[in-house]
């Protein structure tokens, strides 16, 4: 049997969201790999094999895929949202890095609907013209640059997005973030904070920057901040395109 490897995005969580071209592989898998949460979402069947995983082995993850793909199964990497988006796509081709071998399999990246997206879709358009998506996590990059891609992206006027905004094991970085963004944008800047979008918890709360506390956010929640244009209208929020 030949092997294949296709690299999933299970979208934001409603699964009116799952691309039908995700069902498809999903449908077609003997093997599906991710982190504990987005494996959970998989539903069992006779035939199909899940291998969830704790969320800092994603190299060791994108291996044990390709090895699984090399062998003949068919398998499906799974991440939420769109897996190139801070997802498990790139940690598959850097686990392809030295490995010709792997580099000739069937490997294919199927897009989904980012949390980002879905966000700003609940909340209005506060992303209808420029912006840019920073990760707050220091996981993987320390403060100092998280810092410095903040104040460069509030300077240049972007709407922002932010994934990863504040953890329980290291609170005080989102704290800090918001204290950056007051003084490059000031207290009257609009922020949303959407968490969970697209599941029945979901909840958006849109507030100034000056109103803005650490606690309205948590890692279930992805937070955007307008341009210097971004207003209300009604309930919603948006950036109008003749923006800069």
């Amino acid at each position: 049997m030949t092997g294949s490897l296709v690299i999933a995005g299970l979208g934001p969580g409603a699964e009116a969201l799952v691309t039908p071209e995700v069902t498809t592989a999903l449908a077609a898998a003997t093997d599906v790999v991710g982190y504990i949460p987005y494996v959970a979402r998989v539903a069992p069947r006779p035939g199909l094999m899940l291998h969830p995983s704790d969320n800092r082995v994603e190299l060791d993850r994108a291996r044990a895929a390709l090895e699984m793909a090399a062998a003949g199964k068919r398998v499906v990497v799974v991440s939420s949202g769109d897996p190139g988006v801070f997802a498990m796509a790139s940690a598959v081709f850097e686990a392809l890095e030295g490995r010709e071998d792997w580099q000739a399999l069937d490997i294919r990246v199927l897009p989904g609907i980012t949390a980002m997206l879905a966000a700003a879709a609940a909340a209005g358009a506060p992303l209808g013209h420029d912006f840019c998506c920073i990760n707050l996590s220091d996981n993987l990059k320390p403060w100092e640059v998280i810092e410095t891609r903040l104040r460069h992206a509030a300077r240049a006027d972007f709407a922002m997005a932010f994934y990863n905004p504040r953890s329980a094991s290291r609170p005080e970085g989102f704290a800090k973030a918001l204290d950056v963004l007051r003084a490059e944008c000031g207290a009257d800047r609009l922020i949303t904070f959407a968490r969970a979008v697209s599941t029945p918890d979901q909840r958006i709360v849109t507030v100034t920057l000056g109103e803005a506390l650490p606690e309205m956010a948590d890692m279930r929640t992805v937070v955007i901040v307008g341009n210097s244009a971004t207003r209300r209208v009604g309930r919603f929020v948006y950036s109008p395109r003749s923006a800069g």
